[in-house]
């Protein structure tokens, strides 16, 4: 169905570890407002003739990475603790692979292959482009926080795999992995 709780759950705690580590405790809302005032607007990947808005996400109070409302399926959110696409550092997109009743923004992202071309368009007019470098399906209790919110480059990232009627979530993620072309 849809991007879990109890998966970004874990992603969250790690994440906020991980922020906590590299910003030395300031809050990632604090930074990114220090860092620029620039959001990214849309996301556009041409191989999947995806064009969609993005939003920010931010911290839950319990430190969980915020996820799209399942109410607006067809956009995808920036992590506002993360970097804006096109400046250094990791830049990270979440978005859902579906909903209850259909496909969601992410739906198809499993489908990218290494080299396409990912563009994210800045409210400062520019766009920064990415070509893909791997897509990868991981389990939800080995996501790799690390390599996801500290290297450089752009991270895609939604559900995938088996869907675990149990648990009411699926039970792997997908990440796509990108690197800076170019940002014009």
């Amino acid at each position: 169905m849809a991007l879990s709780t109890r998966g970004v759950i874990v992603a969250g705690v790690v994440t906020g570890l991980v922020f906590a580590v590299i910003t030395g405790g300031r809050d990632a809302g604090d930074q990114a407002e220090v860092r620029t005032s620039v959001v990214p607007k849309r996301i556009d990947i041409p191989a999947l003739r995806l064009k969609a808005p993005l939003m920010k996400l931010g911290l839950s109070d319990e430190g969980d990475v915020e996820l799209p409302p399942f109410d607006k399926p067809t956009t995808a959110g920036w992590y506002t603790g993360s970097a804006v696409p096109g400046d250094p550092g990791a830049s990270v997109i979440i978005g859902h692979v579906d909903t209850k009743t259909a496909p969601a923004v992410f739906y198809r992202l499993r489908d990218l292959r290494k080299g396409a071309v990912v563009k994210v368009v800045r409210s400062d007019g520019k766009t920064a482009s990415y070509t893909v470098d791997s897509v990868e399906r991981v389990p939800k209790n080995d996501f790799p926080a690390e390599r996801v919110y500290t290297e450089d480059g752009l991270r895609l990232i939604t559900c995938g795999g088996d869907f675990d009627w149990k648990q009411h979530e699926y039970r792997d993620n997908v990440i796509v992995y990108a690197s800076l072309v170019r940002s014009a």
